[in-house]
């Protein structure tokens, strides 16, 4: 009989953990396919770039900094991979330098009535919009697997099987300074 009470109690155990590491491998595979859905808008981002850099060119050849980060930031992008570090900065630096090449944008008015410039804008305005809900898809999958992953008693799986907490993919064009820094109204 006490045979039987310890073999259940055993069983029970094993079982839980197994229990344990599946959820964890669910959670892992969860976050890399919703970098899948980022990585679909990004690559389509990615294509529009050369677009927007050629028709910023025309107007704004003295511009060549700017033009020249933006190049350099999609270049970054296809030396990394998957949902890395590596991978998230670079996207992260393009992000950046786009913003910085609207800005250049700002000034030319001439640049900004062109027709192609407009439409090429239009879609990169889409494209983020989906990046945007994409990225907080990705976050909350993320946020889940860093729950279990340090959770009690999920933590020792999860350290038995080296899964780890994993970085959010945060938006570089936000300034976080400004965002914590509550607006001065005044009358």
């Amino acid at each position: 009989m006490e045979f039987l009470i310890v073999f259940v109690v055993a069983a029970v155990i094993v079982l839980y953990a197994i229990g344990l590491y599946n959820r964890l491998v669910f959670l892992r595979q969860n976050r890399q396919n919703a970098f899948s859905d980022i990585d679909v808008q990004l690559k389509q981002r990615f294509d529009l770039v050369p677009q927007l850099v050629e028709s910023v060119k025309g107007y704004a050849s003295h511009e060549k900094s700017v033009l020249e980060n933006v190049t350099a930031a999609r270049a970054g992008i296809q030396k990394t991979a998957g949902a890395s570090d590596d991978r998230l900065k670079a996207e992260q630096a393009l992000g950046g330098a786009l913003v910085g090449l609207f800005a250049v944008a700002e000034n030319y008015p001439a640049l900004k009535a062109d027709q192609n410039f407009q439409q090429l804008m239009a879609e990169l305005s889409d494209i983020e919009n989906k990046i945007a809900a994409a990225r907080r898809f990705f976050n909350n999958a993320t946020s889940e697997l860093n729950t279990m992953v340090q959770q009690f008693p999920a933590s020792i799986i999860a350290n038995m099987y080296k899964f780890h907490t994993e970085n959010f993919y945060e938006d570089a064009s936000v300034d976080r300074a400004t965002l914590e820094k509550a607006p001065a109204v005044k009358f």
